[in-house]
């Protein structure tokens, strides 16, 4: 009788090894759901951040766009003047505020890399160029007169990136 007791019936081994694998297997299984998983969830929240970052900035396009700022813009860009003080005398500021707020908004953005600077360049090169060209006097008179150098530095860094940017595509041409 005790002889019986002790031994193991040869199918018992191959269940117990066979539930073994069936487990291992789930658990592999379960692993390779939660890895799909966490991918799938950083290629959307990737998708979403750069949805978010179009929308942005065709929203700001439709701003820029927009007939009353084109017509700011071009006041901006076309006044002659001498410096600062002319310029201020002459027109006022509330032209190149609005011009430059929403230049300096943009330059954050960029600064902050919540916008890619490749579409920055595609839709405002030429008038982040041109008006900054143009304004640039104007800003350096305002700094000084009111002791901030701070003043438009948004729309500079936002400047100075634009001609990063296009020297390095020059260079890459070559």
């Amino acid at each position: 009788m005790m002889q019986s007791l002790i031994l193991i019936p040869p199918n018992l081994v191959f269940r117990v090894s066979r539930v073994v694998e069936i487990q291992t297997v789930s658990i592999a299984i379960a692993s390779a759901s939660v890895v799909a998983g966490v991918i799938y969830y950083a290629l959307q929240i990737r998708q979403q951040t750069k949805t978010r970052q179009t929308d942005l900035v065709i929203r700001l396009y439709t701003t820029f766009a927009s007939k009353e700022m084109r017509q700011t813009w071009e006041k901006v860009t076309t006044r002659e003047y001498l410096d600062f003080n002319a310029y201020q005398e002459k027109f006022g500021l509330s032209d190149v505020n609005e011009v430059g707020w929403f230049f300096e908004g943009v330059g954050v953005l960029l600064h902050r890399k919540l916008i890619d600077i490749a579409v920055v360049d595609d839709l405002f090169s030429s008038p982040i160029k041109i008006s900054w060209e143009k304004m640039k006097p104007v800003a350096e008179g305002e700094r000084k007169q009111f002791g901030r150098p701070q003043i438009w530095e948004w729309w500079e860094y936002l400047y100075n990136e634009m001609q990063k940017r296009e020297q390095k595509l020059q260079q890459s041409k070559v």
